[in-house]
């Protein structure tokens, strides 16, 4: 392969901005003139490669170019949707002449339409989400071939290769309402990692690893990656039978993270309006231990949920969703808060960089472990067990056993179950371990008085 082949992206989608901005605003100006009483618009352009190898040969080399365009009309309460991949303006015309024929016969809903023009973000700052990688097909393919090179070489313990794998992406997105509002952003994401399979005497296990950045300067170095990846997976070598009892639980940040996303889901609009939330009429209430504080941050710049603006074009708002265990607000659209009676939040969508804010009395990971004479590190979570009405939890787990302060050994296939009411309620300490590589942003979250059952 040659050297010379550098994949690009700044001058192929950046450059075509102002183009898309005239296609939304043409696509809109196109719907009003056929009858729509308001339409909206999404468009975006993107482009990236995707690159897998495997015991130092390539499974996958992909090149991904997508573009497509979303219209939305509305005639009076009644609104229907038609997407397109061809941006061409018959094509676009045709899309609006589908989407008006469809509304018209689409019972009305008189929560429908686009936002108010007072909620518009108008006015929005530049978030620095652009950073295309300037680098060689060769380059990604080596950088991904010596990740895995590197975890092999640590171990004698890692025997396989589930894949090594690196992602580079940049991409403009638009949204436009015939409220005279058109937002546009030009965005890059990049990551790599590995999978990586350990074998002792007749156990064998999986685990892995990434980085994630926007900018690729930021991404972690390849030697950090495969030796996180190689500690993760053969520290699940040597797994031992436990005894079914309650325990405090140690929900890593990974694990972490699932438990704060069945809080947003319960705090959504779609769930509340539904009446499929336990947490309905909870805004004011204490629905966390005190030690919890949850901030939504959607103006980090190179944050990887940042945005000025949600799907409806609603500004996006710096809050507090929990202050010291005490509900602020839910997650709503226009739509949604329409149903409930209330405003707009800005979270057509979801959430925007959800960050813990760690509480004076924080701990390390490792000095959570040592407070604990016996308990258990739950590090992966499974199946679908949690009850969004009732808050009823119980899920398939592996991770690790605690006792007097040490991990000891590692677990598999036991069951925690509790209410994730009772456990928000009972987190007795918050860790400083944040991961920064998505959109929720938290640490370890240790959880008092939950049933641990072994499941073999």
């Amino acid at each position: 392969m040659s050297n010379n082949l550098v994949y690009k992206t700044q001058c192929d989608v950046k450059a075509e901005l102002d183009n898309y901005k005239q296609l939304v605003e043409d696509v809109l100006s196109m719907a009003k003139k056929k009858g729509a009483s308001a339409a909206e618009v999404e468009a975006s352009l993107s482009e990236g490669v995707s690159i897998e190898v495997r015991n130092n040969d390539i499974d996958k080399l992909e090149f991904n170019k997508d573009k497509g365009i979303g219209i939305t009309v509305y005639l009076g309460k009644a609104s229907a949707s038609v997407s397109s991949s061809d941006t061409t303006l018959k094509a676009l015309e045709d899309t609006v002449d589908k989407a008006i024929a469809i509304a018209k016969v689409i019972e009305e809903d008189q929560y429908s339409g686009i936002a108010e023009k007072e909620l518009l973000a108008f006015d929005y700052p530049d978030l620095d989400l652009y950073h295309p990688w300037d680098i060689s097909i060769d380059g990604l393919i080596d950088i991904a071939k010596e990740c895995e090179q590197k975890a092999f070489s640590l171990d004698k313990r890692i025997v396989n290769s589930e894949g090594s794998f690196i992602n580079t992406y940049s991409g403009i997105d638009l949204y436009g309402n015939t409220n005279n509002f058109i937002g546009s952003f030009a965005e890059s994401r990049h990551s790599y990692g590995c999978s990586l399979i350990a074998k002792q005497d007749q156990e064998m296990h999986t685990d892995y690893w990434n980085t994630v950045a926007r900018v690729p300067t930021n991404l972690k170095s390849i030697n950090e990656i495969a030796q996180i990846a190689v500690q993760r997976t053969v520290s699940k070598l040597g797994t031992k039978k436990i005894k079914t009892e309650r325990l405090p639980v140690i929900f890593n940040f990974s694990a972490a993270k699932t438990l704060i996303a069945s809080f947003l889901g319960a705090i959504s609009g779609g769930a509340l309006y539904r009446g499929a939330s336990f947490l309905l009429d909870s805004i004011g209430h204490k629905v966390f231990s005190d030690s919890i504080t949850l901030l939504e941050k959607p103006y980090l710049l190179q944050g990887i949920g940042s945005s000025a603006y949600d799907g409806d074009g609603v500004k996006t708002q710096e809050r507090a969703l929990v202050d010291k265990g005490i509900l602020q607000g839910y997650l709503l659209s226009c739509y949604s808060a329409r149903r409930l009676g209330l405003k707009s939040t800005g979270n057509s969508g979801g959430v925007h960089n959800l960050h813990i804010k760690l509480p004076e009395q924080a701990q390390s990971f490792d000095d959570m472990v040592k407070s604990l004479k016996k308990g258990i590190i739950i590090t992966d979570l499974m199946g679908q067990g949690i009850n969004t009405i009732t808050g009823d939890y119980s899920q398939g787990a592996s991770g690790f056993m605690v006792e007097n302060g040490e991990i000891t050994h590692p677990v598999r296939e036991i069951t925690v179950a509790s209410n994730l009411k009772d456990m928000f309620t009972n987190i007795t300490s918050v860790g400083s371990d944040i991961d920064t590589r998505g959109n929720i942003q938290v640490g370890s979250l240790l959880v008092d008085n939950m049933m641990v059952a072994s499941s073999y």
